[in-house]
């Protein structure tokens, strides 16, 4: 099964957080923030949204950071993501 995000939808999933600090102390579960870089799977069409036109600025295979919290939660074929609003996306990584 594969997800089609509509209109300024975005398909994301998002990548692990570090298990270890930069002075090398392994952290556990709870202590993890919640990771925030995520990599695109896949792109809405954009169109117009609540009468605005918006254009995709994202692409699948970009990495981003997004809202903390943010988006609906969907697990596929045993895998889990995220759809978010394209504003919902703060930045692309480079």
């Amino acid at each position: 099964m594969t997800l089609k995000p509509l209109s300024d939808r975005v398909v994301i999933k998002m990548l692990e957080a570090e298990e270890t600090t930069a002075s090398g102390i392994i952290l556990a579960g709870s202590a993890k923030e919640k990771p925030q870089v995520a990599e695109v799977v896949a792109v809405g069409p954009g169109g117009v949204v609540d009468g605005k036109e918006v254009v995709m600025q994202v692409k699948a295979g970009d990495k981003v950071i997004t809202s903390k919290y943010s988006g609906t939660e969907v697990k596929v074929d045993g895998e889990e993501f995220i759809v978010v609003k394209q504003g919902d996306i703060l930045a692309i990584v480079e």
